[in-house]
């Protein structure tokens, strides 16, 4: 996420109600994220909790499961959400894995129009925002939190890079996503079928969230 909150609420026409929450460039799994949710741009943590079991029955630290794969939204984990409480996720690129095992690097894919000649702090060209799927709900381990519809990526400029992707969504489409009828979101969980943009980095995948620098 390249851009501010002022200028990510204007895009989506977004009441701004995240303060003076700091975000950062980049957003991980488990860290705090924008989302468009209810016509307001909410700050929520990324990923739905997976509540972890030792092996004496002791609870652990919570997994957060980041992506909603558009084949299983209708069972117990995602259904409630997915028929609810559907959102709009702010991106300007999203990062996948390439490479060989131990030694895999991220490639950022965004959208192919509108394209910028500058670079962000993530590394990558920077561009236009857009929008992702989302699913969000309320919970005792992480507060509000979201979860990135996937689907498969066949037939799309993501296919060689990775089997799935997030549903992106045109504008035209945001109204049918966040409060349409559900067999309406479901059909709108296709591979993207437009241009994108494909930077191929050195940056090393592996390493977990790096400490974040403030964008806002």
């Amino acid at each position: 996420m390249t851009k501010g909150k002022d200028e990510v609420a204007k895009w989506f026409e977004a009441v701004e109600a995240v303060g003076g929450a700091n975000f950062g460039a980049e957003v991980f799994p488990g860290y705090p994220g924008l989302v468009v949710a209810d016509g307001e741009l909410k700050q929520m943590s990324w990923g739905f909790p997976l509540v972890m079991k030792g092996k004496s029955g002791q609870n652990l630290k919570p997994k957060p499961v980041n992506n909603a794969r558009t084949d299983k939204l209708e069972s117990f984990f995602w259904r409630q959400s997915f028929e609810e409480r559907r959102c709009l996720i702010p991106i300007t690129a999203w990062a996948e894995a390439e490479g060989p095992k131990g030694a895999k690097t991220r490639t950022w894919l965004s959208m192919g129009a509108n394209m910028g000649t500058t670079l962000g702090t993530a590394g990558q060209a920077e561009t236009e925002l857009f929008a992702c799927a989302g699913v969000w709900r309320q919970s005792d381990e992480f507060g509000a939190c979201y979860s990135m519809v996937m689907t498969n990526s066949t037939g799309s400029a993501a296919e060689p890079v990775h089997s799935r992707m997030p549903v992106l969504l045109r504008p035209i489409d945001y109204e049918g996503w966040v409060s349409g009828p559900v067999d309406e979101a479901k059909a709108l969980c296709e591979p993207w079928a437009g241009d994108l943009k494909i930077d191929q980095t050195d940056q090393p995948w592996a390493g977990g969230a790096p400490v974040q620098k403030s964008l806002l």
